[in-house]
């Protein structure tokens, strides 16, 4: 019996081991997107980016608060150094020396040392500039988590369309295949020409081609979706919504007619930051002409002896104390304050119109980002229709094939467009989700904040 409740334990670890690490994973495109902003690897690092951000703020504001220092030194003279004073200090001999050695041999001592800042004014800004430091590093971080969401967008919807282009050429593959089996048969009846079965040959070989290219790049899709998610690119994932789920999804005309606030837009708060630590480092040079004011209170304590005695409690121990304040006035460095000065002027100047600029590109990406969403959804449109219009053709040309009156050439033409249509149309589908997808970036839609 206890043989049996090991091995059942045993088991059951087994299992609940194999359980945990073979995970389902399945995903709605918001769930693979909430997923992926947690777990994705640059969205981790963004996050520790901030925590160094945090602690750094933390740094520069300890160190206007109290320092506290302490010392201990422990001294063995193993050669005591000689000095010589007249003879006649000790009743000897005028115009002679008597060697002697003064103190003792070991000496211990401890100290410690309170400092606090009163007033520094690059202590100040550097204030200022680790919180403006913080608002970047966050503006980053929100900045990563855009991309990253458009980075699972685009993954999922390739996916989808890996998956739905191996479903449509088996589709094609399999009726294909078809034709040319009741073509050969006309043929060997002698009821049909050559030509007509390689023409549907060569068409056939084109279908398995594609169909082997859009199987391979489907497990390609699926390694980078598994990438962009931060889990194993091996790992099995089931995707809950399918192509043309996402496309009505993203087919809104309401975001068309939104106001873009350039304020709101993440590349013109980065460049914000850049203006605002620029604006901060000019402030700095500045105040590297004003004085620097502390204060400290120092404690300490000494004993000496000719023997290491100084943890007995009969040892005597001389107790001092000071109390201090220094300032630090600079007076002359020569021009290399102004020129440091003049130098983060001119920085100051450069982000300024860094920020005027990226004002400009944020204005024309928008309205690129709309002409192209327009562009795709009028193409969606068109792609539909011609492909509808090459489904009925390529109808009418397998029925007018089968009963003589269209060559195999005719047939062929009409399935290769077909074919075309088929792709444009899945092609259009992915353009849309992207291209709303970059507008709602531009327009920063939704504001990703950690």
């Amino acid at each position: 019996m206890r043989n049996f409740l090991a091995f059942l334990i045993l088991c059951t670890g087994v299992i609940t081991s194999n359980a945990q690490d073979n995970r389902d994973y399945k995903f709605s495109l918001e769930e693979a997107i909430s997923f992926a902003l947690d777990s994705n690897y640059t969205a981790i690092n963004s996050r520790r980016d901030i925590a160094k951000a945090i602690k750094r703020k933390w740094e520069t504001t300890a160190t206007g608060l109290p320092q506290l220092s302490a010392g201990v030194n422990y001294q063995n003279n193993l050669k005591q150094p000689v000095s010589l004073i007249p003879s006649e200090f000790v009743g000897g001999e005028p115009g002679t020396f008597v060697p002697v050695i003064f103190g003792t041999k070991q000496l211990a001592s401890a100290t410690a040392t309170i400092e606090q800042l009163i007033f520094d004014g690059s202590y100040l800004v550097g204030l200022q500039a680790a919180r403006a430091f913080l608002d970047y590093s966050e503006n980053a971080d929100e900045k990563i988590r855009l991309e990253i969401r458009k980075g699972v967008i685009n993954a999922y919807a390739s996916v989808l369309l890996s998956e739905e282009l191996i479903t449509i050429f088996q589709k094609n593959k399999n009726t294909l295949e078809q034709n040319l089996f009741e073509i050969r048969q006309t043929f060997e009846n002698g009821l049909a020409e050559e030509e007509d079965v390689e023409q549907l040959e060569i068409t056939l070989l084109d279908v398995q081609t594609q169909l082997s290219n859009a199987t391979r790049t489907n497990i390609i899709s699926r390694q980078m979706f598994n990438v962009a998610l931060g889990i194993d690119i091996n790992e099995q994932v089931v995707l809950t919504e399918n192509l043309n789920q996402l496309t009505q999804q993203n087919i809104s005309l309401d975001i068309m007619s939104s106001n873009l606030s350039v304020e709101e837009n993440i590349d013109y708060k980065i460049a914000f930051n850049l203006t605002e630590q620029r604006s901060l480092e000019l402030k700095l040079e500045k105040s590297r002409a004003l004085p620097s004011l502390n204060a400290y209170v120092n404690y300490g304590t000494q004993a000496y002896s000719n023997e290491f005695s100084f943890l007995d409690t009969n040892q005597q121990w001389f107790q001092s104390s000071t109390l201090g304040v220094s300032m630090n006035i600079p007076i002359l460095s020569s021009g290399m304050r102004g020129a440091r000065t003049q130098q983060a002027r001119i920085a100051l100047d450069q982000a300024e119109s860094q920020l005027e600029e990226t004002k400009q590109n944020i204005q024309l990406e928008y309205a690129s980002a709309l002409n192209t969403y327009q562009f795709q959804l009028e193409n969606y449109q068109n792609s539909k229709k011609n492909l509808q219009l090459a489904e009925r053709i390529e109808q009418k040309n397998q029925i007018k094939f089968t009963e003589g009156l269209a060559s195999s050439f005719e047939l062929r033409q009409a399935q290769t467009q077909l074919y075309t249509a088929q792709q444009q149309y899945i092609q259009s589908m992915l353009d849309i989700i992207n291209a709303k997808t970059e507008l709602e970036t531009v327009l920063n839609i939704p504001q990703l904040k950690n």
